[in-house]
């Protein structure tokens, strides 16, 4: 678990890379305690403020380098999520950033898929969705801000992996769970503050 000032150096980190990412100049890095030497998976979310609108979300979902690495990497790449146009320096000032930072994602071992439907918690889990080449991922405060149930969000996330939406139903496909601390500007570089999905 990350402190609420590991977390507000999280989102400034974010913020530093994307700015510096956008203006082609060298991040400055700053200070930043131990638990950014450790493997984490993180995504970062760039919304619209104050309308709230997704202008991108990149993240490294496994944890295969450090929280600091996983940060300068999904901030330098959510600057061109390409599902929308680059962001540009005008931007900048009207979006807020957040950073969640994920759990290692495990594997739901079930004996019928119904049992999904009992073993994953709304507004606790993120999911991932796997098979063969096929994959998908949404954050747990997904299905929370869309106000979702537990199907309708193993549905959207088989969409997500470019399955149909029923896949989850059949016996070959991979479904992982994790949790997520999430930590947000609550306007464009303003106060930070937590929201825990766990």
């Amino acid at each position: 678990m990350l402190s609420l000032e590991d977390g507000r150096l999280a989102v400034c980190f974010a913020r530093l890379v994307v700015e510096s990412r956008v203006r082609k100049v060298d991040v400055d890095e700053s200070e930043l305690s131990s638990v950014f030497s450790e493997e984490r998976g993180v995504f970062v979310t760039l919304s619209t403020f104050p309308e709230g609108d997704l202008r991108g979300c990149i993240g490294i979902p496994m944890p295969i380098m450090s929280l600091r690495e996983a940060l300068i990497e999904s901030g330098r790449s959510v600057v061109r999520d390409p599902r929308f146009l680059p962001l540009s320096e005008e931007e900048l000032e009207k979006v807020v950033v957040e950073v969640s930072v994920l759990t290692p994602p495990r594997v739901l071992t079930v004996d019928s898929p119904k049992e999904y439907l009992e073993r994953i918690v709304v507004g606790r889990d993120g999911l991932i969705v796997e098979k063969g080449g096929y994959r998908g991922l949404l954050l747990p405060q997904v299905p929370v801000e869309w106000d979702w149930d537990v199907k309708t969000f193993l549905e959207q996330t088989c969409a997500k992996a470019g399955l149909s939406h029923d896949e989850w139903k059949s016996g070959d496909v991979r479904i992982l769970s994790f949790s997520a601390q999430i930590f947000s500007e609550k306007s464009p570089c303003g106060v930070v503050e937590e929201r825990s999905f766990e």
